[in-house]
């Protein structure tokens, strides 16, 4: 698809607006872990959702250190209770409960700017506008979700949990947000362990667990023009307690692990998945061997592992005897694509596992709750965390910016139609199937991951992203308007790219 010409006039603006977004890519105090507001009350077993508007919401979780067995407890102490944080004031504050207590769930942000939140065998929105919290569709039929994944497509992919208690059952379901209902879609071919699920560059998703040393892994990739699974790597492994993130030159990152047992292995090392052959590979070591920790995408390029748990295994009469829990890590460290190896930053400030980690528009990691465990004898101490922190990285670059004509980032959209280069506008607006070219800041050189738009709550098909040539900072997004939008004279546009949603503007569209 070609590119736009832009006019004298509007190229103006724009760069206006580049200018005023440099000159707030800077570093502060890099490398550093600081304090921030805690939340309302301890808890572990949550998600932590960015927002459209910037802020975070905390949900669910439990506050009984009790449950703190793997990430797989009876989630006795479950709460409903939810909240939000705000950067700007750095503080936390009482949001409306879900409909029910839920540990050990899912939550994710949905085109129309709601948040799903699935765990057991029910579901519900969060609506950011009310602050309120409804039931939505029904998953008796579906799979209890370990992991849930916002498609290009719009829809979520969730797919079933088992624990070390029960039977694996290789379940999928998918969630339509327009129909607010799940139906059952093809199972895995084979039931994993405490996987995660990473949508990948070409909108596929690598669902994935680690099989032992560095390079090692079992997964399955869903198809979603498909609908169906393919194995991947190794046979099934009861290795869980990972993490993994997307590179930005779409390999995946899985680091870390742990088995379910007090003879279990605890894994340093990590493993790449290369989409292109489809194959896993070394990606080295880190620094310490760690389980339930976090792993996040960072706009230039690195990935942040922080806090988690380990094991000490030591050598007895007959073999080796290891013990879970073995103490809580405060070390973080930085993976780095460009070397493929792993190196120290800044300790965290309060020791945790469990816990959440969240890139922020500003680019800081908001990092919450979690458990705090000290192997003290025969009488072990645990700690349910009510403290948060914030990460700021060596580069700290704040989130997508699209472009208004009135040049604050709100209103009017600085966005083209594909065939005539005019202006979107309520007298010439849009129409369903139309290719539109949307102008922005923020899209990382190199990078191979699309941004997601959404327009009118619904996704639109990005046809083509990257910098707009001959404008130095000034990227673009060429699009497909998606058909069945309500029509109007303001129809919202927004996206989201490395997990963080960029402002909204508008256009019209007949």
């Amino acid at each position: 698809m070609r590119i736009g010409i832009l006019n004298h006039r509007f190229v103006l603006a724009l760069l206006l607006g580049v200018a005023d977004h440099l000159s707030i890519v800077m570093a502060q105090s890099p490398g550093a872990f600081t304090p921030t507001g805690a939340m309302t009350t301890p808890r572990f077993g949550h998600t932590a959702t960015l927002l459209t508007d910037g802020k975070v919401l905390i949900a669910g979780g439990s506050g009984d250190d009790s449950d703190a067995d793997f990430g797989f407890g009876g989630g006795r102490g479950r709460a409903a209770s939810a909240e939000l944080y705000d950067p700007a004031t750095g503080t936390f504050t009482a949001t409306g409960a879900m409909t029910k207590p839920r540990f050990g769930h899912t939550a994710t942000l949905l085109a129309n700017g709601k948040v799903l939140i699935a765990g057991g065998s029910s579901a519900e929105l969060y609506d950011p506008s009310t602050g309120e919290f409804t039931a939505t569709g029904d998953m008796t039929a579906g799979p209890s979700p370990l992991t849930a994944t916002l498609l290009n497509n719009g829809k979520v992919l969730i797919t079933g949990a088992c624990s070390w208690l029960d039977d694996c059952l290789p379940r999928a379901a998918l969630y339509d947000p327009s129909t607010r209902a799940f139906t059952v879609t093809r199972n895995m071919t084979a039931s994993l362990y405490g996987q995660t699920a990473t949508l990948l560059a070409d909108g596929k998703v690598l669902i994935a667990a680690p099989a032992g040393g560095p390079g090692i892994a079992s997964g399955e990739l869903y198809d979603p023009s498909s609908g169906t699974f393919t194995h991947k790597g190794a046979d099934l492994t009861w290795l869980n307690l990972h993490a993994a993130s997307l590179l930005m030159n779409g390999t995946v990152l899985i680091s870390g692990g742990a088995e379910m047992s007090t003879t279990g292995e605890c894994l340093a090392g990590a493993t790449l998945y290369d989409p292109a052959p489809g194959s896993f590979a070394s990606g080295g070591y880190m620094s310490r061997c760690r389980y339930s920790h976090t792993s996040t995408l960072l706009p230039d390029g690195t990935v942040l592992i922080a806090g988690g748990d380990t094991v000490d295994c030591r050598p007895i009469t007959g073999g080796i005897q290891c013990y879970p829990h073995s103490g809580t890590l405060i070390g973080a460290e930085l993976y780095d694509p460009a070397i493929g190896s792993f190196s120290t930053t800044g300790d965290v400030m309060t020791p945790r596992y469990e816990h959440t980690a969240t890139l922020l528009n500003n680019g800081q990691v908001l990092i919450t709750g979690g458990v705090r465990y000290w192997p003290t004898g025969r009488v072990p101490a645990t700690e349910v965390i009510a403290k948060a922190e914030l990460y700021t990285p060596p580069s700290l670059v704040r989130a997508p910016a699209l472009f208004s004509l009135s040049g604050d980032g709100q209103g009017q959209g600085a966005i083209q139609h594909a065939d005539s280069y005019q202006l979107v506008s309520p007298g010439n607006p849009a129409a369903a199937r139309e290719a539109l070219i949307i102008y922005c800041t923020g899209l990382a050189d190199g990078n191979v991951i699309p941004p997601q738009v959404a327009i009118g709550g619904s996704m639109a098909e990005v046809l083509w992203f990257g910098k707009t040539p001959g404008f130095v900072g000034l990227n673009q997004i060429n699009v497909r308007v998606p058909s069945g939008i309500a029509p109007g004279p303001e129809v919202p546009v927004g996206l989201t790219y490395i997990g963080r949603p960029s402002n909204e503007v508008t256009i019209g569209v007949q």
